[in-house]
């Protein structure tokens, strides 16, 4: 890379570190109250931990071959940059990579955390994604963008991660409700969004930072990643109009969110596909995303599972929607059937591994340690029990005795107690 790639890069990184507080606001005001600070814990460690995994062997198992002669048949990268001992300052371009695929393995577990909510304990999770990423992560991203990855070999379509990123985390996610099961009172209770403002401001960050993630994979500031840029954005817009429209023919109305949702499935529809479709086939991804996706979220009510805040709707549809359609849309004379063949074998190929390898995982964890968190912690809420705090005080008003829910009573509070003295 030249320094002004270096410096695109770099850029583009951090924009993509920022989605995933982005996620944590976008997952963290459609949950219910009593676990909020849960919902946005559940991002946040995935800085923490696949931060440290990156240097020790995440980036040198997905990437590793791309820079040495090893032949590792495709499916994992080698060992060379472990700890990344002989990478200096020198080796800028390398750096500036490394930290930008980075932040792309701490986001694609952070997004299986919304189909979890509510009720998975917190240190299991963080053992979760640490092993998740280690045999499903890191192998995935290597078929699809690593120079010798099977994948990439057969010519799969995937500019910024329709199947290493979306489809990877959507099967997951669906592979880990199954084992976990339905919420407390699932299709009984009411659990709606506790703060519909934070959802939206989530969604914004996420389309802020999205440019990074998808211009930012052309590794330049040339023409493909101005292609990328235009057509993320209209097939983001298009997809809030699609989705809108899903809502008022179906239920009467607009929603903010689905608005914020529409957004995200138009987001995750392009990222595969947007550097090989023209603006006006990117609308078309994005209104298809958009119906389609706003669909999908309905069926974990006729079919039985709880994905709590529609995961597998948005990002396993979204992906796949994004993956398949590149396969007809592709300009340059690569669009056909042929080609749709390709896409269906890496978006297949990807959903299939991804859901088998973690579903055993949740297995394990579920008959070992405990991937659940007991019933009463998940009624009272998260929260208290895995973090001692709470989102919101309503304590300190300043106007006296004041009402106070049980979320957010002090500790030790009596049993039924009303009001409490400021």
């Amino acid at each position: 890379m030249e320094a002004a790639d270096i410096a695109f890069v770099l850029i583009s990184a951090a924009m993509v570190m920022l989605m995933t507080p982005g996620l944590a606001f976008f997952y963290g005001g459609m949950v219910r109250v009593k676990s909020a600070l849960n919902m946005l814990m559940m991002s946040f460690i995935s800085l923490g931990i696949i931060s440290v995994l990156w240097v020790l062997y995440g980036f040198t198992l997905a990437f590793g071959s791309n820079y040495s002669d090893a032949d590792d048949g495709g499916i994992i990268g080698n060992l060379d940059f472990a700890g990344f001992q002989d990478i200096t300052a020198e080796n800028g371009d390398i750096l500036a990579f490394a930290v930008f695929q980075l932040m792309f393995a701490v986001l694609t577990p952070a997004l299986m955390s919304g189909a979890l909510a509510d009720r998975v304990k917190f240190t299991s999770w963080a053992l979760f994604i640490t092993l998740w990423v280690t045999v499903v992560y890191f192998p995935v991203a290597h078929w699809v963008w690593a120079a010798d990855g099977w994948l990439f070999g057969q010519e799969v379509i995937d500019f910024a991660g329709g199947t290493a990123v979306h489809i990877n985390a959507g099967a997951g996610a669906l592979a880990a409700v199954l084992v976990i099961g339905k919420r407390v009172g699932f299709k009984k209770e009411p659990m709606r969004p506790h703060n519909l403002p934070m959802v939206l401001l989530g969604a914004a960050l996420l389309w802020f930072g999205w440019f990074g993630f998808n211009a930012g994979s052309a590794l330049s500031p040339n023409g493909t990643a101005a292609l990328m840029a235009l057509n993320t954005q209209v097939a983001t817009a298009a997809a809030v109009l699609g989705w809108l429209a899903y809502e008022r023919v179906r239920h009467g109305t607009f929603t903010t969110l689905g608005a914020a949702s529409g957004a995200i499935a138009g987001l995750v529809a392009i990222t595969p596909s947007g550097a090989h479709v023209t603006p006006l086939g990117a609308v078309l991804i994005g209104v298809v995303a958009g119906v389609l996706c706003a669909w999908a979220v309905s069926l974990k009510y006729k079919l039985g599972y709880d994905d709590s805040l529609d995961v597998v709707g948005v990002h396993l549809v979204g992906g796949l929607v994004g993956t398949l359609l590149v396969g007809f849309l592709a300009t340059d004379g690569i669009g056909g059937v042929e080609q749709f063949g390709k896409q269906a074998l890496g978006a297949f190929s990807v959903l299939a591994y991804s859901f088998v390898v973690t579903y055993i995982l949740a297995q394990l964890l579920q008959r070992t340690i405990g991937f659940r968190a007991s019933e009463e912690e998940e009624v009272a809420g998260l929260d208290l029990a895995y973090h001692a705090e709470t989102g919101y005080d309503f304590t300190q008003t300043g106007t006296g005795s004041v009402p106070v829910n049980s979320v957010s009573a002090p500790a030790g509070a009596a049993a039924g107690e009303k009001k409490v003295d400021a």
